[in-house]
């Protein structure tokens, strides 16, 4: 699939809830190379949007301020490829609300696919994954900062993807990493 031949594919980076250092529900701050390095990697291969959840109010002012330099300020005008990228993104405090943005743009409620670093019994394979979303139903494929989405999150998702790495001993890639090695996996022209 070309990145650009289907345009049903939503991102979404959350910040709460998701899992604190000893197992703890938190929201997690905003990082500049998230917005950055999630944006750019989503305008490349095609994603619709990139939804970014925080519900910390300094955290939001501090995103919206990063996202308004690159889309409205001299950013946006020094580098016009970023602007692409950044036009992508939207900051809201609550993933009900990314849902219903979505089902109000696009007609249809996306179906969630939570990403996870640990490797669970009902996960689903990349190839399975790449052909749900070569549907024509939208999907948002959800992933988590800190130490990753709280379980109960991922359980009221629709599918949880497979580990990047399943069964490595080591397994903390940056939320950024992950997102690139996952889309090239689901969307990426393989040679």
């Amino acid at each position: 699939m070309k990145p650009s031949s289907k345009n049903n594919l939503h991102i979404a980076l959350l910040h709460y809830p998701v899992l604190g250092k000893t197992g703890e529900i938190i929201s997690s701050a905003i990082t500049n190379l998230d917005l950055h390095d999630i944006a750019r990697a989503s305008k490349t291969y095609g994603v619709k949007s990139f939804q970014v959840i925080i519900p910390l109010k300094d955290q939001k002012k501090i995103a919206k301020s990063i996202c308004d330099h690159w889309t409205k300020g001299h950013g946006s005008r020094s580098n016009p490829d970023r602007k692409e990228s950044f036009d992508l993104i939207n900051i809201t405090s609550d993933f009900e609300s990314v849902l219903k943005n979505i089902k109000q743009q696009t007609g249809f409620m996306p179906k969630t696919i939570a990403t996870t670093a640990k490797k669970l019994d009902n996960c689903i394979s990349y190839k399975n994954c790449r052909k749900l979303i070569q549907t024509p139903e939208h999907y948002i494929l959800i992933f988590g900062t800190a130490w990753g989405i709280a379980p109960e999150f991922i359980e009221q998702c629709d599918h949880i993807l497979m580990p990047v790495q399943p069964d490595s001993s080591y397994n903390h890639l940056s939320v950024r990493s992950a997102v690139s090695i996952i889309l090239d996996r689901l969307i990426g022209d393989f040679c």
